[in-house]
């Protein structure tokens, strides 16, 4: 099983990149499916498809070629398929509030739904082997990192927040019934959750598993698009995803060299030397503009053939570890890669058994073990580009 995501800016070509991939893979004769993260789907427009502007096929798979698929999510069929009690409740909340049936039930599509019904087709397509490729054609930056933290998080909500909840609503609902019109959730809410949280199960060590997982963050030789692929580079680390190649699309090639784009060209190189420096050792596929737009099998293929050459797109272009856990003379030992981030911006807390990570406005929970956790003492430094916390030292950091 292979799975990579295709993550980055808006707008830098992810789904042309994750298409003309999934078209290499599928003459290998590895059965391929490509899933998209993105709210706005696109898949079928690149491929050409003949359909209409709305038609997602229900959100099921649709062959596009010998051993090839796609597939774009319908949230109404994911919430009918997976989210019956949980939608059924929320928006009966909302309508009781005095919003309108209709609207109640639009509003009672929360953040995240979509995210969690694509982790479980993963899980899923992975645990059935049902295919032999998974990619991800992911959405803008931001939206990708919400989606690969689902996992952590609902593990942290079912673990800490979810039983309390559950056995205080089973308390607390007889008695306010009797005085408030607002409705608590009742056991088929809870256990609609519970059953999610057990689908999900294992998607996490899937993810996060570099033989099976890794990343390639497409971007483009532009300053903005550039400081957005660190970003992306740097909290992707942070939640453990291997990262095998960096991929800069749309370069202007050799034989563009007219006066109108001779600026263009020498900003282009600059960042182009800049990206060698920000992603060492991670390599860079350099992917020139093409002349026209890359739609349908054929440009795709094109495509393909100038990203990948004569490689095999499913290889691992790159190895290494995001961060490891030791023990050496009775102090444990976390080494977290933090690349392009400054000691300022990096904020620590300890709470029970949990590391919280800020780095600029961004969290994360790493759970520990518990004999990690119960170390008396922690203590931090920034060496480079790995933060190294120490646990059960009497040193001061």
């Amino acid at each position: 099983m292979r799975i990579i995501f295709f993550a980055g800016k808006g707008g830098v070509g992810k789904t042309s990149v994750a298409a003309a991939t999934g078209l290499k893979a599928a003459l290998l004769k590895k059965r391929t499916i490509i899933l998209s993260l993105d709210v706005a789907h696109s898949l079928s427009d690149i491929f050409d498809l003949d359909r209409d502007l709305l038609d997602h096929n229900k959100g099921k798979p649709v062959s596009v070629s010998e051993n090839l698929w796609i597939q774009e999510l319908d949230i109404q069929e994911e919430i009918e398929n997976n989210w019956g009690a949980i939608h059924k409740y929320v928006s009966t909340l909302f309508n009781t509030s005095g919003l309108d049936e209709i609207l109640a039930e639009e509003l009672a599509v929360l953040p995240g739904m979509e995210e969690v019904s694509l982790l479980l087709y993963i899980n899923r397509y992975v645990r059935q082997q049902e295919y032999d490729v998974i990619l991800l054609d992911c959405a803008p930056t931001g939206e990708s990192l919400r989606f690969i933290s689902v996992p952590t998080t609902l593990e942290w909500y079912i673990k800490k927040i979810f039983r309390v909840e559950k056995a205080v609503a089973r308390y607390v609902r007889p008695v306010a019934k009797k005085l408030y019109d607002i409705p608590l959730p009742g056991n088929d809410y809870f256990d609609a959750i519970e059953h999610l949280f057990q689908r999900l199960q294992g998607v996490d060590q899937i993810l996060t598993d570099p033989a099976v997982t890794s990343v390639r963050l497409v971007t483009n030789p532009e300053k903005i698009v550039l400081k957005e692929t660190q970003r992306a580079f740097m909290y992707f680390y942070l939640y453990k995803m291997h990262i095998d190649a960096v991929i800069m699309n749309r370069v202007f090639p050799e034989e563009v060299n007219d006066r109108y784009f001779s600026r263009w060209r020498k900003s282009q190189e600059k960042y182009l030397s800049q990206a060698k420096e920000y992603f060492t050792p991670v390599p860079i596929l350099q992917v020139n503009l093409f002349q026209d737009e890359v739609l349908g099998p054929a440009r795709l293929t094109r495509l393909a053939d100038a990203l990948y050459g004569d490689r095999n797109p499913l290889d691992h272009f790159f190895l290494g570890q995001a961060f490891q856990l030791s023990k050496k003379n009775g102090e444990y030992h976390l080494r977290l890669k933090l690349p392009f981030v400054d000691k300022q911006n990096i904020e620590l807390n300890r709470s029970s058994d949990e590391l919280i990570v800020r780095v600029g406005s961004f969290k994360m929970h790493l759970l520990l073990p518990r004999q990690v956790a119960a170390a008396p003492s922690v203590r931090a430094r920034l060496d480079d580009q790995y933060l190294q916390v120490y646990f059960g030292g009497d040193k001061n950091g």
